[in-house]
């Protein structure tokens, strides 16, 4: 078969096929098992592989690489637009074949297993953070039963709660008090697991040179620059700095039409979980901007008073992302202005 495109629909155990040859005539359309397809993949001869980003797309898109095969990963919303008439796996299957074939498509970086490690390692432990957020207001919410009133965060409780299970003159009773020792047990064992987790972070961070050139920058630490590196890894994807930022969502979403535009909140797009890294860094660098560096300081102070707190965080978080752009598509380290 002389297939120069293939577009794959991938899932769990069923995979769809749609290839077309150079004239853009369907050659090839197929569905097979996921047990058959690495050997029908080995068997058929060099061509551009399309697959949509999503679970398990990453591992595929290395393997076909190994046989031989172009292979380019697109993000499904860029992809649906092709679908002709209703959706079902053939015909997305074929949308992806069509889309992947475009000059203009934007397509997403493969990654590397080391990325995925360390990619889940902050998947387990956002999962262990949200697991004691909601452990921390279940308790709070259990006690103001009792009248007893804890103020929010992690640290007053963590404070509070034993000097509660110590007052004898609230109104708990011996079987509250198991109770409510037994969620402060859990407590600290899912406070315990987020600690190694973090250390592993740490560990992770300083093991790699390009972490410890990207939290040089104001705003970024261990957390925010292992998780660039596992979300972007070769920035040299992106022509610049502003697509980069562009990537994360945190540049204004666009609504313009007939010569007028209208520029409006950012475009939120992206990986949700590194912007709210890189927000949340740039917010604590805004709220000591007294003590950073003179011309750094005055740049945010200055944006604070013209645009207002919460633009200048985005604002830094904008900036600090086009700066780890820099830094990652060079050798070069961190200087500050």
């Amino acid at each position: 078969m002389n297939i120069t495109a293939l577009g794959i629909d991938i899932a769990k155990n069923v995979f769809e096929l749609h290839g077309v040859d150079s004239k853009g005539k369907t050659v090839l359309k197929k569905t097979i098992s996921r047990e058959k397809l690495p050997e029908f993949m080995a068997n058929l001869p060099s061509c551009l592989i399309g697959i949509e980003a999503c679970g398990g797309s990453h591992y595929w898109a290395r393997k076909f690489k190994k046989m031989g095969h172009e292979t380019k990963l697109m993000n499904p919303q860029f992809v649906k637009p092709y679908v002709k008439s209703n959706k079902n796996d053939s015909h997305d299957a074929e949308a992806i074949c069509e889309a992947v074939q475009r000059p203009t498509m934007r397509f997403v970086g493969i990654k590397a297993v080391e990325q995925q490690d360390i990619q889940a390692v902050h998947r387990i432990r956002a999962r262990l953070v949200s697991e004691r957020t909601a452990l921390v207001n279940q308790i709070r919410g259990l006690l103001a039963e009792y009248g007893i009133v804890i103020a929010q965060g992690v640290q007053q409780l963590r404070k509070k709660l034993p000097i509660i299970l110590e007052d004898t003159d609230s109104e708990l009773s011996h079987y509250g008090r198991e109770l409510f020792s037994d969620l402060l047990t859990q407590f600290y064992n899912v406070d315990l697991k987020i600690d190694e987790y973090d250390a592993r972070i740490e560990k992770i961070c300083k093991q790699s040179k390009i972490c410890q050139r990207l939290t040089q920058i104001t705003g970024v630490g261990a957390l925010t620059a292992t998780a660039m590196v596992a979300s972007v890894g070769d920035a040299k994807v992106f022509k610049n700095g502003r697509e980069m930022a562009a990537f994360l969502g945190l540049v204004p979403k666009q609504h313009s039409s007939g010569g007028k535009q209208v520029l409006l909140g950012i475009s939120k797009r992206g990986d949700r979980y590194l912007r709210c890294l890189l927000v949340h860094g740039a917010r604590a660098a805004v709220t000591r901007a007294k003590n950073l560096p003179p011309r750094r300081g005055a740049w945010i102070n200055a944006l604070i008073e013209r645009r207002g707190r919460n633009r200048a965080i985005v604002a830094l978080a904008n900036k600090n992302a086009r700066t780890m752009w820099a830094l990652m598509v060079s050798d070069k380290e961190y200087r500050v202005a």
